[in-house]
């Protein structure tokens, strides 16, 4: 049985608003875009208990801990069944209603690897027991249900994976090999909690309006509502901070995510929020490192050829060093590994999510990948790298001309 200590906000009133498990991850890293030059010091007041997993940073890394991560990050739903399928209901909702056709619309992905041969070509697409059979062999990546005799969904959870891992569409669109770390910009996570029969309308409206791709991981704390965009979880072992607010290291943000977002039985304490969530047994804490490994192993995917242009891009990597290394810094690309945060309006960026964190700033965002998860910035504010580069060339009044700016996207691009 799950027992909890003092939290400022009930467990039990919080759990028709928690979100996806998406940010398993979710916000485990900051999206990607320059994330700014006005600098302030922040020394964390908080007692992080999640933080002492990450003391393995310095050890070496054994192959059995990373395939034992890689395990937790696809398949481990900490028992959040419980969250999903009793509180939610959304077992039900699946059976009954969601097709192949409408899990793919909204974002769910289909790991090619374990289909049967031929089987897409007989499977009816527009039936919901071909989701229940898809389920059965565990095929929906980031989802895991138990299906009996009947083919009856009796027990429903989601992992990690669902936000943070994708597919390459080599069978047709969101079919295809698992490509874990990419961020699911398609998946439309409100959407998917609001199909839930418990939620009351303005809730459901809530969900609803975050769109592909956006999820906001403090909704069911503060009720407020500021979406962000689902960042990737690849290229981190460097990064010591993997959130836009740098509240704490990965296995921090993993704990947070799986405890108050997933639903997961297990330990998060956090006194600058107001949480201390306590779960017997906890079924995450011993699984931070193995998962920490398995994250800090995914190398960022590298610009596919000839996307950029290449003399472009080196002429752009000269204005980089001019003008946006100061807080881009070194290998990792951040200055937040040295404890730096930035306000808001040094970057144009909106501050209203920033105003609802224990940090109340925003870090650099490690550079890497960026062709591969547009829209930019925490909250989606910029489409294309051009529109990033444009608005740092406004802002931080860089001066830059027309062919400079396209010279630096062309960098960005090949990052």
């Amino acid at each position: 049985m799950s027992t909890q200590t003092r939290n400022t906000v009930s467990w039990t009133h919080r759990l028709p608003r928690i979100g996806i498990a998406a940010l398993a991850l979710v916000a485990l890293t900051a999206g990607a875009a320059l994330v700014g030059c006005g600098t302030q010091k922040v020394v964390p007041e908080a007692t992080l208990s999640a933080a002492t997993a990450d003391r393995v940073a310095t050890e070496e890394t054994s192959p059995a801990l990373v395939a034992d991560g890689q395990r937790i990050f696809r398949f481990d739903t900490f028992g959040d069944e419980q969250f999903w399928t009793d509180t939610l209901r959304l077992n039900e909702v699946v059976e009954k209603s969601v097709d192949p056709t409408t899990a793919l619309a909204v974002g769910l992905k289909v790991d090619a690897d374990v289909l049967p041969p031929g089987i897409l070509e007989t499977a009816d697409l527009k039936s919901p027991a071909t989701t229940v059979a898809l389920l059965k062999m565990n095929a929906i990546v980031g989802i895991q249900a138990t299906v009996d005799a009947n083919n009856h969904i009796t027990r429903l959870g989601v992992t990690c994976a669902l936000c943070h891992s994708t597919v390459d569409n080599s069978v047709m669109p969101g079919i295809g090999h698992r490509q874990d770390g990419w961020p699911n910009r398609d998946l439309n996570s409100g959407a998917i909690i609001a199909l839930s029969p418990v939620l009351s309308a303005e809730k459901k409206a809530i969900y609803n309006s975050w769109g592909p791709g956006k999820y906001d991981p403090r909704f069911n704390l503060d009720g407020k509502n500021t979406p962000l965009v689902i960042p990737p979880a690849y290229g981190l072992a460097q990064v010591k901070n993997e959130t836009y607010t740098a509240e704490g290291p990965i296995s921090y943000w993993n704990a947070y995510v799986a405890v108050t977002q997933m639903g997961g039985h297990g330990n998060f304490s956090d006194p600058r929020l107001g949480i201390d969530i306590k779960h017997s047994p906890d079924m995450v804490t011993p699984k931070l490192a193995a998962l920490r490994a398995y994250q800090h192993s995914l190398p960022a995917p590298a610009p596919p050829a000839l996307s950029f242009d290449e003399s472009a891009a080196k002429r752009g990597s000269a204005l980089f060093d001019q003008a946006c290394s100061t807080c881009h810094v070194g290998a990792t690309g951040t200055d937040n590994n040295s404890g730096k945060l930035h306000a808001a309006a040094d970057t144009g960026v909106d501050g209203a999510y920033a105003a609802r964190t224990a940090n109340k700033a925003y870090r650099t965002t490690p550079l890497r990948a960026l062709w591969q998860h547009p829209p930019y910035f925490h909250d989606g504010g910029a489409a294309t790298l051009a529109d990033v580069v444009a608005q740092y060339n406004r802002v931080r009044t860089l001066g830059l001309s027309a062919e400079q700016q396209r010279d630096l996207v062309e960098y960005l691009k090949s990052l």
